[in-house]
């Protein structure tokens, strides 16, 4: 396998593949055309970057599907000898509680590597709705109980989880319309038919600029990169909310301890990488880069916090 600056093996050696478990999801961009918004963004450049760094090739493998479980299940089933890795996603730390027949223990059948990138969603709304902020919009919602709804890319996904995770901490009632995808949710969002919507930042920086949405508050628990001047719905009075989405990437569970620090050398070598670091910032990312021991925590952390929400929410994977 690679070491930190380069591949050991022979030059006929096959490429190291680096499975996305992503689903595709669509968004809008101006002037009204449907474009592709995936984790297999940061995935491709992460790839390219330590790639590089190995003087081997390192190919994505999108694997979407069943909230990206497939993937999930390729990279659990492979060899441990460093050839496949896996760039899961914030679907990983849900898919236990939503569906509990998985082929698969992410924590048990998987080894943490480290935190690639966070990913967070940003809650925007019709200009013409009267709020200009988290607190002014908590306030509508209370004034105007089971007025306000908010669209999602389906039951399950990550700006739904974002949404029951807001209510639960706010004690809104804001109700839940699911779409087939985040697209037609943001168009709806622009037409004035949806209250708000829970988007991946860098599908909607442009429609924010603008002031065809209005941005209230980014999901992560700090400010993002991408758009450092949207407040974070925690500094907008919802304490202790954090509902980033997130990349990280692992190696099968029996992978060597040396191999997973050599992985994990290579990414935060390429992490620091400043052409990287804007790809990343373009593709709404905001690069981490941390030890293995930080990324299990954090992990089993993310698994606990969606599992609740999940259950709390009577929610069930399609």
């Amino acid at each position: 396998m690679a070491s930190q600056f380069g591949f050991i093996g022979s030059a006929s050696a096959a490429a190291i593949a680096l499975v996305a478990a992503g689903t595709l999801v669509g968004c809008v961009t101006p002037p009204q055309q449907s474009a592709v918004y995936t984790s297999a963004v940061p995935a491709r450049a992460v790839a390219q970057q330590m790639g590089e760094l190995w003087k081997h090739p390192v190919i994505v493998s999108n694997r979407p599907g069943a909230s990206g479980n497939i993937g999930v299940e390729a990279a659990v089933r492979a060899a441990p000898d460093g050839y496949t890795l896996l760039i899961g996603t914030t679907a990983l730390s849900s898919s236990p509680a939503l569906f509990p027949k998985l082929p698969f223990d992410p924590v048990r059948d998987l080894a943490p590597v480290s935190l690639v990138v966070t990913m967070p969603n940003v809650l925007v709304v019709h200009p013409s709705l009267p709020a200009k902020s988290i607190r002014e919009l908590l306030a509508l919602a209370k004034s105007n109980p089971d007025t306000l709804n908010s669209g999602s890319a389906g039951v399950g996904s990550s700006n739904h989880l974002a949404l029951v995770l807001f209510n639960m901490l706010s004690n809104a009632n804001i109700s839940h319309v699911p779409y087939k995808g985040a697209a037609p949710a943001v168009a709806d969002v622009m037409g004035g038919h949806v209250s708000m919507t829970f988007a991946p930042i860098a599908a909607v920086v442009p429609m924010i600029k603008a002031q065809r949405l209005r941005a209230l508050g980014v999901t992560a628990a700090a400010r993002t990169a991408v758009f450092p001047e949207i407040p974070t719905i925690a500094e907008g009075g919802i304490a202790g909310y954090d509902a980033a989405g997130w990349n990280g990437l692992f190696l099968p569970r029996t992978a060597s301890r040396d191999l997973v620090m050599r992985v994990n050398a290579t990414l935060k070598e390429s992490l620091s990488s400043p052409r990287l670091k804007e790809v990343l910032v373009n593709a709404g990312a905001d690069a981490v880069g941390n030890s293995p021991e930080e990324f299990a925590k954090f992990f089993q952390s993310e698994i606990v916090k969606w599992s609740k929400v999940v259950k709390a929410a009577g929610i069930t994977g399609e």
